[in-house]
C-alpha cells in the first residue's frame, strides 16, 4: 500500500513513518505542507492520504480535495490526524470527506490495525511487543 502522510511536525511524522515499517508493506511518503504533498502526487500516486488538519500554508479540509482532484480519484481513502479535540473535530472531518480522525499523540495500535486491515494482512504487532 502507497501512503502518503502529511504533517508539518517532523516528531509526529517520524512516529507515523514508524509505524508504517512496523505494520509491513507500507510505502510511505510524508510531506510538510500542502504545497509539498501536491508537488509530490505529480510523480507518485498514493493508496491512502492522512493529513493533519493544521498545516502552515492549508488546512486538511483544504488539501484533501485538492490532493484527490490532482490525482483523479475522488473516493480516495484518507484520514485526518489532529491534536485538536476529536468531539470537535470529527463531524467537520466526515463531512469533508475523510474516512476517520486520528488524535495526536498518534494511537500505534489503531494505526497499525488500520494499515493492516486496508492492506489485507493480519494485524502487525506494535513497536513494544
Amino acid at each position: 500500500m502507497r501512503l502518503l502522510y502529511v504533517d508539518d511536525d517532523r516528531i509526529n511524522t517520524l512516529l507515523f513513518v514508524e509505524a508504517c515499517r512496523f505494520a509491513g508493506g507500507v510505502e510511505t511518503e510524508t510531506a510538510a505542507s500542502g504545497a509539498e504533498a501536491l508537488e509530490l502526487v505529480k510523480r507518485w500516486a498514493p493508496e491512502l492520504l492522512v493529513i493533519d488538519l493544521h498545516l502552515p500554508d492549508t488546512t486538511g479540509f483544504l488539501l484533501l480535495p485538492a490532493l484527490r482532484a490532482a490525482l483523479r480519484a475522488p473516493t480516495l481513502p484518507a484520514f485526518l490526524c489532529t491534536a485538536d479535540e476529536p468531539t470537535l473535530v470529527a463531524e467537520p472531518a466526515r463531512q469533508a470527506g475523510f474516512d476517520g480522525c486520528w488524535t495526536k499523540p498518534v494511537d500505534l495500535q489503531a494505526i497499525l490495525a488500520e494499515l493492516s486491515r486496508r492492506n489485507g494482512a493480519p494485524p502487525a504487532p506494535g513497536p513494544a511487543e
